[in-house]
């Protein structure tokens, strides 16, 4: 048959790309029987495979190289199709060195097995239970926004995004949070252009996924195209064709069920004939797509045996050569170059961006009569109104920057912290979202991979926990899997911390940040007064946009409204609101009394004004003087600054108001004695304890009165 005839009448299916389809899927089941080889030579180290879901790669083959794809780890097929596509890639290469975990290999430098890279479009990650598509749907949200506001050109307008998962891992909260909010915005009437792929095989490891489970859970759900693509190859692919081009000219996301077998087991170590009999598993090898595959090539007379036979051989040299080329490739060897992505971090350029000057012309037809800056007492700055300020300044001169999350719109935030943005600045770039932490966090995922700067709002820090995945295993993530190809940028704004007096009980008083401080490469901020605030964000947002990093701005709700810091109306807790041109980065600490040196008290957010009041009475009724430090950030935490002022005073008081399991002070004096720090030190903490609901939960926090006591103890050592 000549190579550009259908394969059967009526298909979009042609002999060429069949045949260049075949050869994607020998591809990656020779590379799956490399992966096994290697293994056992010790010198491979991944044996996941992709062997059963060859007809994935049809999905590859349709799609555009400008298609975005968060893809499930099944997908070498799909991989083998999408670099055809593109001239001068390697992909057999390139997972040969993937499987060794080479510092050569160009997807994430051997750091770990993964499917991905930058000139393809496909974001590496290892989102084995589906943490992943909450960030696609997120992505294709942020792309059809992106293009309403003309702010990218390096895609189409018509680019759809590809997320697929497996059958069990499609029960995932994160699988049915990301489906879900593909499907709420469909029915908002924004564009959601996603295809989600469900590859079915019918097996998580060893449980298995009930007959038509896929079909009825998600075949008739409201704002959801569903479509199945199964039988002979060219069946697939036109049922495959038909769901992106839907998703492509409707906007609409789609869900395309993919029905497949897994063989092999799980993974090289699975030994599936521990839960599964023999019949089963004959029966699923009598499905091997492979086989069928070929059957069809020679039933339609597409191709000869001698042709397949040739297909195969030729890529089983390709693959050998590939193993052989890369023989005396090594691992990352040095804990610098491993790291290295993580926490990315360039000084001058991250202060040039904070510090840039606004545009005076805009900014006074934005303010109107007064500028932010010059308002004076008694018009001077809480933190919520400095931080509200600053994001007003930051829209301005940021037009890629998004604020979004639950309640930030139209009611200006549970707070009032974003009040005013979206009548300044319009819904395309302040928009309310729908209750979900994983969702918000998926959103700023996507947005900061589709070229936006996202400042989601968490209303709560006990709510981020809901959510705390999306940061830990997937953005933080994001660098280190792709070698820096890609980022995933965003300053999340959390309402945070207790002295509340007990309003709200434990979840709206979270007073740990043990769960965020051991993400590797988060940045922590913790602002304590409004003019820090503000300096702070602009740190913040700054490193987000130069080096892609992630932060958290950890707000001290107690601290939103607070005027007075001695007395009542004494209105010294406010702030003026520095203009433009003025930030704080990592390690830039705050310092009160720096003349003095009875000793230090080292503290953050409501600790500050805490350490005042007990260094006040300290002071007055026992004539010693504190130094009080303010970290600002927790992560990094300014070690050579808590080092320095230690020195200085001898005597070090860590005023730590998060929880003893859950805070910095043990990491504090762990440095000082890493360093040894012959002088006094101690801790002072609030109780090991979820913070109760009224009166009861002065108990359980951190006062005045137990620092003063604290650091009167401290002055007897």
């Amino acid at each position: 048959m000549p190579p550009s005839s259908q394969l059967r009448s009526g298909t979009g299916l042609t002999v060429e790309r069949a045949i260049a389809l075949f050869t994607d899927q020998v591809r990656s089941r020779e590379l799956d029987i490399v992966a096994r080889e290697l293994r056992a030579a010790d010198r491979g180290y991944y044996t996941i495979s992709s062997a059963g879901h060859e007809h994935n790669a049809i999905v590859g083959a349709l799609l555009r190289p400008t298609d975005p794809a968060f893809l499930h780890y099944r997908s070498g097929p799909f991989m083998m199709a999408r670099a055809r596509q593109i001239a001068g890639t390697d992909p057999v290469g390139d997972t040969v060195l993937s499987l060794m975990a080479a510092a050569d290999d160009p997807v994430s430098g051997g750091r770990h097995k993964v499917w991905g890279g930058r000139d393809l479009w496909v974001v590496p990650q290892t989102s084995t239970i589906a943490s992943h598509v909450p960030k696609a749907t997120g992505f294709a949200f942020a792309h059809e926004l992106v293009a309403r506001n003309g702010l990218g050109a390096d895609l189409p307008d018509d680019s759809i995004v590809c997320c697929s998962f497996g059958d069990a891992s499609a029960n995932h909260a994160s699988a049915l949070t990301g489906i879900n909010a593909a499907r709420y915005g469909a029915r908002l009437g924004g564009g959601v252009p996603i295809l989600f792929v469900c590859e079915d095989n019918g097996l998580g490891i060893s449980v298995r996924t009930p007959r038509g489970w896929i079909a009825s859970s998600f075949g008739e759900l409201a704002h959801l195209e569903y479509i199945r693509a199964s039988g002979e190859i060219d069946q697939v692919w036109d049922q495959v064709a038909t769901a992106i081009e839907r998703c492509r000219t409707g906007r609409v996301p789609v869900f395309l069920h993919l029905p497949t077998v897994r063989l092999w087991g799980h993974a090289g170590s699975d030994v599936e004939s521990a839960y599964r009999q023999r019949r089963e598993i004959e029966q699923d090898e009598a499905r091997d797509p492979l086989l069928l595959a070929a059957r069809r090539l020679l039933d339609t007379g597409a191709a000869s045996g001698s042709l397949l036979r040739e297909v195969v051989a030729g890529v089983r040299d390709e693959v050998a050569q590939a193993v052989e080329r890369h023989a005396d490739r090594r691992p990352l060897g040095d804990r610098d170059r491993i790291m290295a992505p993580i926490a990315p971090y360039s000084a001058d350029a991250v202060a040039d961006a904070a510090s840039e000057l606004g545009d005076d012309r805009r900014r006074a037809r934005h303010f109107g009569d007064q500028l932010p800056e010059s308002a004076t007492a008694p018009s001077r700055r809480t933190l919520a109104a400095a931080i509200n300020a600053t994001l007003h300044d930051e829209l301005l001169r940021r037009p890629n920057a998004v604020v979004f999350g639950e309640d930030v719109a139209r009611k200006g935030g549970v707070y009032h912290v974003t009040a005013g943005l979206q009548e300044a600045f319009g819904p395309r770039r302040v928009f309310d979202t729908l209750l979900d932490e994983t969702t918000v966090l998926g959103v700023a995922q996507g947005a900061g991979l589709r070229g936006l700067l996202p400042i989601p709002e968490i209303q709560y820090l006990a709510y981020l926990h809901n959510a705390i995945d999306q940061l830990r295993g997937e953005a933080a993530s994001t660098g280190f899997l792709s070698a820096g190809q890609f980022r995933t940028p965003m300053v999340v704004r959390v309402a945070s911390f207790a002295y509340q007096r007990g309003i709200g009980g434990h979840f709206h008083n979270d007073n740990a940040v043990g769960a965020l401080r051991e993400i590797p490469g988060l940045v922590i901020a913790v602002p304590s007064r409004g003019a820090d605030a503000a300096r702070m964000l602009r740190g913040a947002l700054a490193m987000a946009e130069v080096d892609g990093r992630v932060v958290c701005f950890l707000e001290p709700i107690a601290l939103y409204h607070t005027k007075d810091l001695y007395e009542d109306d004494d209105g010294r807790w406010l702030s003026d609101y520095p203009p433009p041109g003025e930030a704080l980065l990592p390690g830039e600490v705050g310092v009160y009394g720096a003349e003095h040196r009875d000793l230090v008290i080292v503290t953050f957010g409501n600790g500050v004004r805490h350490a005042l009041r007990a260094a006040r009475r300290l002071a007055d009724e026992h004539g010693r003087r504190a130094r009080i430090v303010d970290l600002r950030w927790l992560a990094p935490l300014p070690l050579a600054a808590i080092t320095e002022h230690a020195a200085a005073c001898g005597r070090v008081l860590v005023a730590d108001e998060c929880r003893a399991s859950g805070g910095i002070a043990d990491a504090v004096l762990a440095h000082l004695v890493g360093r040894h720090f012959d002088g006094a030190m101690d801790a002072v903490r609030s109780a090991d304890s979820y913070v109760p609901l009224g009166p009861s939960a002065d108990v359980v926090l951190l006062s005045s009165d137990e620092i003063l006591d604290a650091a009167l103890k401290l002055l007897e050592r």
